[in-house]
């Protein structure tokens, strides 16, 4: 099978086309969860601690250097432990959802192969019940 022929077969896949799915879906779900955290969660948690913007929230390990005019020449060095925090919020919003989802998906397999274990599980009943009423009608 040639190069084209066989991406052709991988790419028309249904595993191929739920993950391109999936990831059309999780960069839409994404933006969702950003907005959520920045937008609704961080500004009412921001209010609470004194009104601070945790984008703002910095430690600033060299101040930014400035010429005699005022322009900078080198950007201040900073570790943005804020946006850190809104990260890591998103991540948590993010990794429950997923949870969710595997965990709801994970309930229905599983009732499905109950209810097909019982299904097999009749119709073998049934089918050794009709074995042994052909025994029973030959003896």
């Amino acid at each position: 099978m040639g190069l084209l022929q066989e991406f052709k077969t991988f790419a028309t896949k249904g595993n191929a086309m739920d993950l391109a799915v999936g990831i059309i879906l999780g960069t839409a779900f994404t933006k969702i969860v950003n907005s959520l955290v920045a937008d609704m969660i961080m500004p009412p948690i921001g209010l609470l601690i004194g009104g601070v913007d945790f984008k703002n929230l910095v430690v600033t390990l060299k101040q930014a250097v400035l010429d005699t005019e005022g322009k900078i020449i080198a950007e201040a060095v900073n570790i943005r432990y804020g946006l850190f925090v809104n990260n890591c919020i998103d991540f948590l919003i993010v990794a429950f959802s997923v949870f969710m989802i595997v965990r709801t998906l994970n309930k229905i397999i599983s009732q499905r192969e109950a209810l097909t274990a019982f299904l097999i599980k009749k119709k073998v009943e049934e089918a050794e019940a009709e074995v042994k009423l052909a025994e029973a009608k030959k003896a």
